[in-house]
């Protein structure tokens, strides 16, 4: 089960970019907190706070507690808005979470004993397609993380859906074994295949060489005896 992240806040009264252009001026981040069959609870955030949980990777799928006045929510980060330049943040959208009800939500993968694959170990590359699984989970069972586990894996190996670890009380929101992650051959041994190829072509015999360069005899202009007499 994910660790819960304790955040502190303060309400707000009002809403609407006036409102949010004010808070930001007063050195906070506007926030939104909805869902759960709830009315929307207005909450102004410490910069720092915010900056601290994007940098760290899997906050998608971390637990937040939001502490305003002495009250506490379960929520969920569902999107940062940024500004263009600075980065800083604007504004944040939290999902209130309801004991027992699913969320769809969205798990990083781990990858784990990269020392350890056959693959890895000569050269090969690993394809990773999927950083992050979708799933759907009860609030009290969201995983901080899957892990896969990659060493048995060779040359054209594939991580699956089914081989990572972490997934009980879970369901995927794909509903079939889609792959993860595959070992990929190292891009200089499929290049030394095709020079040795080209090497193993059989060469043209000279002489059909020789006769294809060779001008027409006979013909207008070649040979002897064509072209212009002398006057």
């Amino acid at each position: 089960m994910a660790n819960v992240v304790t955040i502190d806040a303060e309400t707000r009264s009002r809403a609407g970019k006036g409102a949010a252009r004010a808070t930001r001026r007063a050195g906070k981040v506007p926030a939104v907190i909805y869902g759960a069959h709830q009315a929307p609870t207005l909450v102004a955030l410490e910069p720092g706070a915010v900056v601290r949980e994007i940098n760290r990777a899997g906050w998608q799928s971390r637990l937040y507690e939001i502490r305003t006045n002495g009250d506490a929510t379960r929520a969920l980060i569902r999107d940062v808005q940024l500004h263009p330049v600075t980065d800083a943040p604007e504004h944040v959208d939290f999902q209130r979470l309801a004991p027992g009800e699913p969320i769809r939500v969205a798990v990083p993968v781990h990858f784990d004993n990269e020392g350890l694959s056959p693959g890895l170990k000569r050269g090969g590359v690993l394809n990773v397609i999927r950083h992050t699984v979708e799933v759907y989970a009860v609030p009290e069972h969201i995983p901080e993380q899957f892990t896969a586990n990659l060493a048995e894996l060779d040359f054209n190996d594939a991580v699956r859906w089914e081989d990572l670890v972490g997934t009980e009380n879970t369901r995927s929101v794909i509903d079939r074994n889609f792959v993860v992650a595959t070992v990929a051959p190292p891009t200089k041994q499929a290049e030394v295949a095709a020079d040795v190829t080209t090497a193993a072509a059989p060469l043209a015999p000279v002489a059909a060489v020789a006769a294809a360069a060779a001008p027409a005899r006979g013909g207008p202009g070649g040979g002897r005896g064509g072209g212009s007499k002398r006057g």
